[in-house]
């Protein structure tokens, strides 16, 4: 077959320009329409994405809104800039208190004698063991290191929290060592053996000595707690920083000497800002769909989703939330967002929000409004807390009962403690297990103890100060009981809450005690809205089936049996989030649209593949048509011209006759 670039060689006429045009009079109208399909889903599939974007943007504020610590904002002021203040909202409340700066927390540092050289000069050799906090490390000093240089290289590798150095004074080298931490309770303390056997004289390696007995280091600068009263209470921590004294607040100290008055006020303004900016988010949704789907009834043009199904599901029960009563508000002071100064704008489709009204309702109920907002569990029990809930818990009341209240776990001594105990080396340390996880020894001052009350606030201000319980949030609580007994209590609840006894000296003849496991505490066990309920501790929380189902409440008290119900509320804020979710989730109905959009470009390719098989089809069959046609015409020609030239040849002879 003769290439196209051969048409019309023999005609003039059936041209490869010929075929092109009537290849795209062909393809034209079924290329147009596909275009126009493609280009409609394609800007349809963009179009909800921008309202896929729009709605997500709604979820953040929503979801601050959704939850009620973040409808308690307050904030705090100090008189005085050495004392500054910082506010955990979930546990602050309103007050005004005084705190006097009596003294700063300290890092202990200790110095040497004066040595001739840092680098030659023997120090002795044996070994130092230091300590400081909960850390202690035995170090060796020989023939390899035993110089002030060496010595502080061997205590900075240990990591124990203290660190050293070796100062130049002018006339020798002293070796300077620090606590890494401030307060008493990281004080140094040095114990020697020393070789040449003699471990606290000042020669050799006793020269670094430095405990209870032997200071042979001078120590330039005392170990030091800080130390603060709050309103006429005096508070002491090893650091400058000053926390779990007020609920919420801490305290940062700079300077001794000082009084401030620190004021913790609710901050009004902060709530309202997380309400404007869920306002202006939904009004950023309104113009978004507006400009999506709207209708211009003048030009009598519409977005590319106007009339869409999945538009007007959003639109419809976006309103439902926002402008319908709370379950479980009906009777409140505050139902709706029209209660607190958020109200709809019928002309532009979007909220007016009045924020002196919202800050006068929410100064005047504060929980009604958090309740309007974010998911709050109203218990008829005041020894019932609410915690939370849990995506599939549906609003309204659930009876709750009690069969077994939470217990702490603990141990109980053998005799009764008796009055003037002497305590000395022999009997002053015994051994701990605290919730089956942190053991601790408690070293007790030695002394005579006019009464057994004054023994147990000994031992329970050692067990107060101890850096192993505190390191794990854990304390423990010691008093008598009827008998006069020893008892220790763990301030845990629930089924790994005990106190055990792991060792004791001299018998334990003197606090009347000996080594045994303590008495596990129970977990509070019941029911919630008719759900057996799970236990920890004091905490109750639902996981089966039911209305109920994610409640989790704490129980306090002993009380077994019905008490009383839980009022779920859940706020705006959290449907709202719910809501969001569902929409844009894998199964919502912009997830839909959009893979039906997807799948209708598929299609679309598909039929475009079609055609353009089909298209090039016609054209071989035209380039056939016009090179057979073609090829006839220039045969004809060809026969044409040969017939003329015969014609012309028979001409003269015929005009000599």
């Amino acid at each position: 077959m003769a290439s196209i670039s051969s048409l019309g060689i023999g005609s003039g006429v059936l041209t490869s320009d010929l075929v092109d045009q009537l290849v795209e009079a062909e393809k034209a109208a079924s290329q147009e329409r596909l275009d126009y399909k493609t280009e409609r889903a394609e800007a349809m599939i963009s179009a909800y994405g921008t309202l896929r974007s729009a709605v997500t943007e709604l979820r953040l504020p929503m979801r601050q809104l959704s939850a009620a610590d973040n409808l308690k904002a307050f904030s705090a002021t100090s008189s005085h800039d050495s004392v500054s203040v910082s506010v955990d909202s979930t546990k602050a409340s309103q007050g005004s208190y005084t705190v006097d700066v009596l003294q700063l927390a300290q890092a202990q540092s200790l110095a040497s004698g004066t040595f001739a050289d840092k680098d030659s000069t023997a120090i002795g050799t044996g070994t130092l063991t230091i300590s400081t906090g909960s850390e202690s490390k035995t170090i060796t000093i020989d023939g390899s290191n035993n110089t002030l240089q060496g010595l502080a290289d061997e205590i900075n590798e240990a990591g124990i929290g203290v660190s050293a150095g070796v100062i130049d004074t002018g006339s020798g080298y002293r070796l300077v060592l620090s606590s890494e931490s401030t307060g008493t309770a990281n004080a140094i303390s040095i114990e020697v053996s020393d070789n040449d056997g003699v471990s606290d004289d000042a020669t050799g390696l006793s020269a670094f000595a430095f405990n209870d007995t032997v200071q042979n280091l001078e120590e330039t600068v005392v170990a030091q707690d800080a130390k603060v009263k709050i309103n006429g209470i005096e508070i002491t921590r090893s650091t400058n920083s000053f926390d779990n004294v007020i609920g919420g607040l801490t305290f940062d100290v700079t300077e001794e000497g000082v009084t401030s008055t620190v004021k913790v006020e609710q901050d009004y303004a902060a709530v309202t800002e997380r309400v404007s900016a869920f306002v202006e988010k939904f009004n950023a949704l309104q113009s978004t769909i507006k400009s999506l789907a709207g209708y211009n009834a003048e030009t009598g043009e519409g977005g590319i989703l106007t009339g869409d199904s999945a538009v007007r599901s959003i639109q419809s029960q976006l309103r439902n939330i926002l402008n319908t009563v709370v379950p479980g508000l009906e009777n409140a002071s505050v139902r709706t967002l029209a209660d607190v100064g958020i109200t709809t704008n019928y002309e532009t489709g979007g909220l007016d929000f009045d924020q002196s009204k919202f800050e006068e309702a929410l100064k005047n109920h504060p929980d009604d409004v958090t309740a309007l907002f974010a998911e709050q569990g109203r218990a008829s029990d005041e020894g019932i807390e609410f915690l939370s809930s849990g995506s599939d818990t549906l609003a309204g009341n659930y009876r709750v009962n009690i069969t077994q209240a939470a217990t702490r776990g603990g141990v109980l001594g053998d005799t009764a403690l008796a009055d003037g105990v002497v305590i000395d080396d022999s009997n002053d340390e015994f051994e701990l297990t605290v919730d089956g996880k942190t053991t601790l020894t408690v070293q007790l001052t030695q002394g005579t103890y006019a009464t057994a009350e004054d023994l147990v606030a000994e031992i329970q201000a050692q067990l107060d100060a101890s850096s192993a319980l505190n390191s794990e949030g854990q304390s423990v609580l010691v008093d008598l009981d009827d008998s006069g007994v020893l008892r220790f209590t763990s301030t845990q609840y629930g089924s790994s809450s005990n106190v055990s006894i792991m060792s004791i000296e001299d018998g334990g003849a003197a606090l009347g005690l000996s080594v045994k496991t303590g008495t596990l505490g129970k977990d509070v066990a019941g029911t919630i809205g008719g759900v057996a309920a799970e236990g920890d501790g004091q905490v109750l929380t639902v996981t089966g089936s039911g209305g109920a189902k994610g409640i989790s409440i704490r129980v306090t008290g002993d009380a077994t049996g019905d008490r009383g119900t839980i009022r779920f509320i859940e706020g705006i804020g959290e449907q709202a989030v719910n809501l969001v979710t569902s929409i844009v989730g894998e199964d919502g109905s912009l997830e839909a649209k959009t893979d039906g959009l997807e799948r209708e470009l598929e299609r679309i390719q598909e039929e475009q593949e079609r055609l353009d098989a089909r298209i090039e089809s016609y054209r071989e069959r035209l380039v056939a048509q016009f090179t057979a046609a073609d090829t006839l015409i220039s045969q004809l020609n060809t026969t044409g011209d040969y017939v003329t030239q015969q014609l012309a040849a028979l001409a003269p002879n015929s005009s000599d006759d």
